[in-house]
């Protein structure tokens, strides 16, 4: 499946792999394979010789600003703001900024809470009487700004690519999701969402009875002389605005429309660098709001992608180049049809680094992380080639045996990187020029790096089905709804292929269908020492999260991993307490206290068994609700597959003791029977 990436949707998951290429790589230069860190270059040369690298590579087209102390260190452009008529990009080069609209939005809303105008704590009904009132009176203004309010994410819903095509008014956003059942309780966790800072935008102009463009411009952009920032219309002719683009492989292409009153207050603003940098600067200090509320914009409110998020801000640090040191960070990104952003601000001694691109995504964290490096005098790496780019044009101009051939050389080397979406996007290249073969070729290789992808098997079906190959289509999309039974793509297209799909089957385990259930994949990022490879899929019933239900923390997860055929009690506990203790520090709310560690306690039940079972105790940190040390007791399944040499760990958890009224229901949770076919 071709992936189409509209506003920043940073996942759990996503967030994982971006930790991931942070930790990964060695030091390398474009020509000797080390980078170049002599005393005679200055620190400036060498974030202009990376950044120039990363521009040759076709890694990023833009504007780039770092900021030391306080001062500009660095500024330029790279590649074309518009390609048509060969325009470059440069620091005044306006690009549309997405998410990172968002920490606009919330200055406003703490404005208007400085003015006494508004309150974070009390329903949203109050401001907006028409809002439904049996979900509207359990969210406050807090939980919008936080993304806690459940309310379900607007631009993810089905036929969002046909309405973003179109003018949209402030009202007609709300009624897309104003109706929908809420995912959660409000405040109950994070969850990214555009809805709720759409309903943010709704209620500015409520108060101010002003459109937000003007309260905008009234309240921060005329305050800082941001001259070149504004709320983005395509109806404006804006001097010095970039075109977006996106990249097929190696092949640029304009990018699919979008009418910005779409993306409204959550993503609908425009900038340059230097008046980002400008807006970077304000906020350390009290030009536009008082400090007690300037520093609300940067609490940790609540934990988010193993971080924390603030008002429109994410809180956390990052690495410093390739050493152990870390330096922390208050950032935000953002992702638009065409056009990717990001500001990463070291508040520690004010330094900053501003990225803007229009061709889609970039690498704005291994880039950021490389620059910190150079700021911190520590050694960073240098981008590598990407083997998806040179394999594409290789299979190009001297066909797939040569491409094939370049690939097994280069696919182990240190100075070439394999990314899962630049071989996607490759493969959809040729799909799209009419070459299949070529591009079946490269979808399978890209299954063989990546055998845990639902999208790399989603892609590999949908070549086959142009080439005609039916049997094999519907295998592949098969697998991919099995690594990831939400892909409404695969379904959609086993239809088409005469295969229709009960959405109740495609999980690996029965449960009553009023149970949540989540898919992760491993390895998990909360528990990296979990070395295997798989998914994860966890069940909750209703109540697992209320203390006076019977339900309360009782639920079931199922591992399909790559463990071999034996699990001993040992081997069980160790994994148990990585899992918890990785948990609960992700969920913990106050970094600097020190969790008590998990303990766990097995026996195996009946040796000798085709399913070994095992039963224990557990006892854990509950982050989630309680804040207390808790016993659960637990009962685990060791399925193996011989066919596929996969394991299923079936495991279920509950504070009460075993012949208790949740373990009748637990008890019925049970692996479906065709979990071991191909």
């Amino acid at each position: 499946m071709k992936k189409t990436y509209v506003f920043s949707q940073a996942c759990l998951f996503a967030f994982a792999l971006l930790i991931a290429t942070f930790c990964s790589g060695q030091t390398n230069s474009p020509a000797e394979g080390k980078t170049d860190q002599t005393s005679d270059q200055t620190k400036a040369d060498k974030i202009d010789e990376l950044v120039r690298t990363y521009a040759e590579y076709g890694k990023f087209n833009g504007a780039v600003l770092v900021a030391e102390r306080g001062n500009i260190l660095y500024k330029k452009g790279f590649g074309l703001a518009n390609m048509e008529w060969d325009i470059p990009n440069q620091t005044d080069t306006k690009f549309r900024l997405a998410s990172v609209s968002k920490q606009f939005t919330a200055m406003l809303i703490l404005q208007l809470v400085a003015e006494n105008k508004l309150a974070l704590d009390v329903p949203i009904t109050t401001y907006l009487p028409s809002y439904p009132a049996e979900k509207g009176d359990k969210i406050h203004l807090h939980h919008l700004l936080t993304h806690s309010s459940g309310i379900p994410n607007y631009t993810s819903f089905p036929g969002y690519r046909e309405l973003m095509r179109n003018p949209i008014r402030p009202a007609e956003i709300v009624k897309l999701f104003a109706d929908s059942a809420l995912q959660f309780s409000p405040g109950e966790r994070f969850n990214y969402s555009n809805s709720g800072y759409a309903l943010l935008g709704v209620i500015i102009e409520e108060i101010t009875e002003k459109p937000y463009e003007q309260v905008l411009q009234e309240k921060i952009l005329n305050p800082l002389n941001m001259k070149n920032t504004g709320y983005d219309s395509h109806r404006n002719i804006l001097k010095n605005r970039a075109t977006g683009y996106d990249k097929n492989g190696n092949t640029i292409v304009n990018t699919s429309y979008i009418d910005m009153s779409v993306a409204y207050t959550a993503g609908g603003m425009y900038s340059t660098v230097e008046d980002l940098y400008l807006w970077d600067q304000a906020l350390y200090t009290t030009t536009l709001l008082p400090q007690k509320y300037m520093d609300m914009l940067f609490d940790k409110h609540i934990p988010a992608w193993r971080q924390h998020y603030g008002y429109g801000w994410i809180i956390g640090e990052m690495p410093i180049g390739n050493s152990q040191d870390k330096v922390q960070t208050i950032e935000h990104d953002g992702v638009v049809n065409g056009f990717s952003s990001l500001i990463l601000r070291m508040p520690s001694d004010h330094s900053s680094i501003l990225f803007l691109n229009n061709t889609g995504g970039a690498p704005f964290y291994e880039m950021s992380k490389a620059i910190c490096g150079i700021l911190y005098d520590k050694a960073y790496d240098f981008p590598k080639k990407s083997i998806a780019h040179v394999l594409l044009e290789k299979i190009k101009t001297e066909g797939i045996t040569a491409g094939l051939s370049f690939y097994n050389d280069v696919k182990d080397q240190s100075n070439y990187t394999l990314d899962e979406n630049e071989m996607n996007l490759a493969g959809y290249d040729l799909l799209q020029a009419g070459h299949a073969e070529e591009a079946a070729a490269v979808f399978l290789l890209n299954i063989e790096a990546y055998p845990q992808s639902s999208n790399a098997y989603d892609s590999y079906g949908e070549a086959l089905m142009v080439l005609g190959k039916k049997t094999e289509a519907i295998k592949n999309y098969r697998k991919s709804i099995k690594l990831n039974p939400k892909n409404e793509n695969g379904i959609q297209m086993l239809h088409q292929l005469g295969v229709e799909i009960d959405k109740a089957d495609l999980y690996m385990l029965k449960t009553e269908r009023s149970w949540a259930k989540e898919i992760f994949t491993f390895p998990l990022n909360f528990a990296p020492e979990l070395s295997y490879e798989g998914i994860e899929e966890a069940h909750f019933p209703k109540g697992w999260r209320k203390t006076e239900s019977p339900e309360f923390w009782s639920y079931a997860f199922v591992w399909n991993i790559n463990q071999s055929k034996g699990l001993t009690a040992a081997t069980l506990e160790n994994d148990l307490q990585l899992y918890f203790d990785g948990l609960t520090n992700v969920v913990n709310k106050e970094k600097d206290r020190v969790l008590p560690k998990t303990v766990a306690r097995f026996q195996q039940k009946g040796k000798g068994n085709d399913i070994p079972t095992f039963t224990g105790t557990i006892r854990i940190f509950d982050t989630f609700v309680t804040q207390k040390s808790m016993t659960l007791t637990v009962l685990v399944e060791k399925h193996y597959c011989e066919q596929k040499k996969e394991s299923f760990l079936l495991c279920k958890f509950s504070p009460q003791e075993f012949g208790g009224e949740i373990w009748l229901e637990l008890d019925k949770i049970k692996l479906r029977d065709n979990m071991c076919e191909e």
